[in-house]
């Protein structure tokens, strides 16, 4: 059994410190959009509040994310075209989406912190 120890500090409404043993981190959101940066690495969420639904995905790996662009291309050109699914054109969306909201999440944010 670990020892856990975590400790969230509100400095202003919709910003966050959090505090654990093994760092520090920023959060920037409310309940259902949050921001999380922590060093270098930037992790967006986004939530049904009291459902438990959610998604969470890593913003800052755009250079894993081209090259899982390229592996893609590169297996396409393998496959037959019709094998791509409409499922997989949703999913893409879907991310795309979820980027464009957390961008435009955090510029407003920025905004209304620099009043």
């Amino acid at each position: 059994m670990g020892l856990r120890l975590q400790k969230r500090i509100s400095l202003f409404k919709g910003l966050t410190l959090n505090l654990s043993k093994t760092g520090a981190s920023v959060s920037i959101g409310t309940r259902g959009a949050r921001l999380n940066i922590r060093g270098d690495k930037v992790t967006g969420s986004v939530g049904l509040p009291g459902t438990g639904l959610s998604y969470r995905q890593r913003l800052d790996n755009l250079s894993n994310t081209e090259q899982a662009q390229q592996i893609e291309q590169i297996q396409d050109l393998h496959t037959p075209s019709d094998s791509v699914s409409e499922q997989q054109d949703k999913e893409l969306t879907w991310k795309l989406l979820a980027l464009l909201f957390f961008i435009g999440f955090a510029v407003v944010t920025a905004l209304y912190l620099a009043k």
